[in-house]
């Protein structure tokens, strides 16, 4: 819990105390010497056994050196001196401290022993409200460090598995360009400006936490558009976009993994089996599919690091919020994605 948390619940503690003692001088009727010393001496005493054990007995004896029979001895001992020093005063001022007046007029009176017993209870309550409190500030201050370390370990690896996926698709990108520049092929220069506009949105628009469906969309085609560069009639992609793709919210960099990895491992320039993305968002749900034609020739073992990659964010930025099926037939690979924007 932060400071002004701690604070906060120091002060509405004595203010229930302050309360309290408002209410009994209403409706009891004291003398001016009962008040000094029940309201005055004895108010401080209780601060002081509060915050004796608040500072003192809970941080040393039982944080810092797992002494708890020590402290058990100890509370004890502060609630039988604080005790005693107060059933002293009440022999000493037994009509200003052992018998008053009720709202009505009436007398009451109370017994030594029997005060002395009351004042142990209130001293103890005093020390057991100071546990409480010092135990609840803890574990609020606890649960918030937890948060907290948890929160930086997730931004940690997203952040690595970010500085994953980002090298990956450069590396790939790089190569399809360097086989054009090879083949002396015009579409080199194209290429590389597609590129540049992709890289632009990966370096600057995908460091928000969240961006707009629509501009990942856009970012989907584009590395499309960059993959068909590579082929002499073009690559046979089929992409179907459906529902309300404008003023939704997604995670940048979740979607191409999947699209890469069909350009990667699948036949892309076959126009009988071409590869299909299905984007449809309706209500909050995106619904995301992407199917490519195996590569007999490509031995290398499907998903790899992007789809790994891509799972693991998906685990860390939408729990419980996402459905995603691989279908790995004889001949074709699919992977849908459910997601709950």
């Amino acid at each position: 819990m932060k400071s002004k948390g701690a604070i906060a619940m120091h002060v509405i503690f004595w203010l229930i105390m302050l309360a309290i003692v408002v209410i009994d001088m209403l409706v009891s009727e004291h003398t001016v010497k009962d008040y000094i010393i029940t309201d005055g001496i004895f108010g401080l005493l209780n601060v002081s056994i509060f915050y004796i054990n608040y500072i003192i007995l809970i941080p040393e004896l039982i944080q810092k050196r797992k002494k708890y029979w020590l402290y058990i001895l100890a509370f004890l001992l502060l609630v039988l001196a604080t005790a005693a020093v107060k059933t002293v005063f009440a022999a000493l001022n037994p009509e200003d401290l052992l018998q008053g007046k009720d709202a009505r007029g009436k007398i009451h009176h109370i017994s030594l022993n029997m005060y002395a017993v009351v004042v142990s209870f209130i001293s103890g309550f005093f020390l057991v409200s100071s546990c409480i409190i010092k135990f609840s500030i803890d574990w609020f201050s606890n649960e918030r460090v937890q948060r907290n370390l948890e929160s930086e370990k997730k931004d940690m690896e997203l952040q690595f598995l970010k500085s994953q996926l980002n090298p990956h698709f450069l590396f790939n990108s790089l190569n399809n360009i360097y086989s054009l520049a090879y083949q002396k092929s015009d579409k080199t220069a194209d290429a590389i400006l597609k590129l540049s506009e992709i890289m632009r949105y990966m370096i600057y628009e995908s460091n928000d936490s969240w961006v707009a469906l629509s501009k990942e969309v856009e970012y989907v085609q584009s590395y499309i558009e960059l993959h068909k560069l590579r082929f002499k009639d073009g690559a046979a992609v089929e992409i179907t976009l459906n529902g309300e793709i404008d003023g939704q919210q997604i995670v940048p960099l979740i979607l191409i993994s999947f699209v890469e990895n069909a350009f990667k491992h699948g036949v892309a320039n076959d126009p009988e089996n071409p590869i299909k993305i299905n984007i449809i968002a309706n209500q909050k749900i995106l619904h995301f599919s992407v199917s490519n034609k195996k590569n007999k020739t490509n031995k290398d073992a499907m998903g790899g690091v992007g789809l790994n990659n891509v799972e693991r964010r998906l685990q860390l930025l939408y729990p419980d919020r996402y459905k995603l099926n691989i279908v790995n037939s004889a001949t074709h690979y699919t992977t849908e994605l459910m997601l709950d924007l």
